[in-house]
C-alpha cells in the first residue's frame, strides 16, 4: 500500500482539498493494477501529472512512459506515428521506423487527448487494447506489444459517442477506471500552495530574489475562477515576478496586472465569486498541523529555537497541546523567518520532498542574502545567537559567501 503523503511528493501533486485526496486516492489504488485508465478533466488540470504519478508506482516503472498528444498529430501521419511505418509505404518513408506503442513496449503509453484521433484510427487502438495487436503502415505482418494504455481528455468522451464522433465499444474499453481532475475553481484552497511552489520554482532557476506573497494577494488570486486552470496561474505567477521583481506581491500588484490581462468586462464575469468559507479553515488547519510536526521534533526545536531541553507530547489528536511547553522557556518571536522580514512559513505540502535540514539552510541563505551578509543582523533576525548562525554557516558551506567585515 502506498503512503498517500509520500505518493504526494514523489509524484508533484499539489493540494489539500478533498478532491485532490480523492485523486491521490485513486492513483494508489491503480497504479499496480495493470488497467487501462480514462483521466478526464478541462485543460490544464493536470493531467499528465496524474499520468505521470500511476505509471511511477505501478509495476512498469522501470520501463519507459511514452507521451503522445494526439490532438497535435496531423491526422494524415497519425497512424505512422503511434504504429510506425514500412520503408517505402508513402512518400518520405525512406526506412523502417518503429511507432510509439513500440517504442512504449513493456512501458506505459500516455495518449493524451484521446478525443481528436479520426475514427479510423480508433479501431485499431481497440485492436491494440483488446489483444496488444497491431500493424506498421504499409505493412502485412503483425505485430505484439505489451504495454499500459493511459489516456486523457477535456471532452466529454460520451457526447462524442453520441455524435458519432467517437466508437462507443473504444469509449468504453478505455473507461475501465476514470479519474476526472477537478478544475482549479472548485480547489480554490489549493491556490495558496500553488503559488508558493511556482514562485519557489521560478525565482531559484532565475536567480530571482523572493519575498513572497501577502495573504489578501493570494485571496485576491482565489476570487478569480481560472479558466485555464493550473497552467494559467503559473504563468501568471511567473509573469508577476517578473514584472514586479525582488518585490513582496501584494494584492493590489495583482489586480493591476489581472487588469492588464483581462478587459474590463471579463473581470464582472469572473471576479468576485463566491469561495466556499471552509477554504480559509483548511488553510489554517494545514498550517496549525505542520506547526505541531515542527513543535514535535524535539531535538529541530532545540537546535533551531532555544537550544535547551524541551518537554515532548506526541498526542497528534489535540493541538491544545501546542501550548504544553514549558512556562520559564522564551522562545523567540521571529524564529524560522523564511523570507526577510515577512514572517511567514513555507509549508511542506509547498516545497514537495525537501528536509528540515535543506529548509533551515534555506532560510540561512536567504535571510544572509537579505542582510547583505551582516551575520548580527541574521542572527537577530532568526532568533539564535551569533555562535549557533556561525556553526550553521560552516555546517552547511555556506562561508564563500560571507563577507567577514562586519
Amino acid at each position: 500500500m502506498i503512503d498517500l503523503t509520500r505518493l504526494q511528493k514523489v509524484s508533484g501533486i499539489i493540494g489539500t482539498s478533498n478532491r485532490i485526496r480523492q485523486v491521490l486516492e485513486m492513483i494508489n489504488q491503480v497504479s499496480d493494477v495493470d488497467i487501462s485508465v480514462l483521466i478526464t478533466g478541462e485543460s490544464g488540470t493536470g493531467k499528465e501529472v496524474v499520468a505521470k504519478a500511476i505509471h511511477k508506482n505501478s509495476k512498469r516503472s522501470k520501463s519507459s512512459l511514452v507521451i503522445v498528444n494526439c490532438g497535435a498529430i496531423p491526422e494524415g501521419i497519425i497512424e505512422s506515428e503511434l504504429f510506425g511505418h514500412k520503408k517505402g509505404s508513402f512518400t518520405g518513408a525512406s526506412q523502417d521506423r518503429k511507432g510509439y506503442f513500440e517504442e512504449a513496449n513493456f512501458g506505459t503509453i500516455f495518449l493524451d487527448e484521446i478525443g481528436e484521433t479520426p475514427l479510423e484510427t480508433q479501431v485499431k487502438l481497440l485492436r491494440v487494447l483488446e489483444n496488444g495487436e497491431f500493424m506498421r503502415v504499409g505493412e502485412a505482418r503483425t505485430r505484439k506489444t505489451d504495454v499500459r494504455i493511459i489516456a486523457a481528455t477535456n471532452k466529454n468522451l460520451d457526447t462524442l459517442v453520441k455524435k458519432n464522433h467517437f466508437r462507443e465499444d473504444l469509449y468504453y474499453r478505455l473507461n475501465t477506471v476514470n479519474i476526472d481532475l477537478p478544475a482549479l475553481r472548485n480547489r480554490v484552497e489549493d491556490i495558496g500552495s500553488f503559488v508558493e511552489r511556482f514562485a519557489l520554482e521560478f525565482t531559484r532557476s532565475n536567480d530571482i530574489r523572493y519575498r513572497g506573497f501577502l495573504p489578501d494577494a493570494v485571496r485576491t488570486l482565489k476570487q478569480y475562477d481560472w479558466p485555464g486552470n493550473i497552467r494559467e496561474l503559473k504563468h501568471f505567477v511567473e509573469k508577476i515576478l517578473v514584472l514586479e521583481r525582488g518585490e513582496r506581491i501584494t494584492s493590489e500588484m495583482v489586480q493591476k496586472e489581472m487588469s492588464k490581462v483581462y478587459n474590463t468586462e471579463g473581470i464582472s464575469n469572473s471576479l468576485p465569486v463566491i469561495v466556499n468559507n471552509e477554504s480559509n479553515k483548511a488553510e489554517i488547519d494545514l498550517m496549525l498541523r505542520q506547526l505541531f510536526l515542527l513543535k514535535q521534533d524535539t531535538e529541530i526545536i532545540q537546535k533551531l529555537l532555544v537550544g535547551r531541553s524541551i518537554p515532548t507530547n506526541h498526542s497528534e489528536n489535540n493541538l491544545t497541546n501546542l501550548n504544553t511547553l514549558d512556562q520559564n522557556i522564551s522562545l523567540p518571536k521571529k524564529s524560522m523567518e523564511i523570507i526577510e522580514d515577512g514572517f511567514r512559513y513555507i509549508r511542506d505540502d509547498a516545497i514537495g520532498d525537501i528536509s528540515i535540514k535543506d529548509l533551515e539552510e534555506e532560510v540561512i541563505s536567504r535571510t544572509l542574502r537579505f542582510f547583505n551578509n551582516n551575520r548580527r543582523k541574521t542572527a537577530r533576525s532568526l532568533g539564535m545567537s551569533e555562535r549557533t548562525l556561525y556553526r550553521k554557516i560552516e555546517e552547511f558551506g555556506l562561508e564563500p559567501k560571507i563577507n567577514r567585515s562586519k
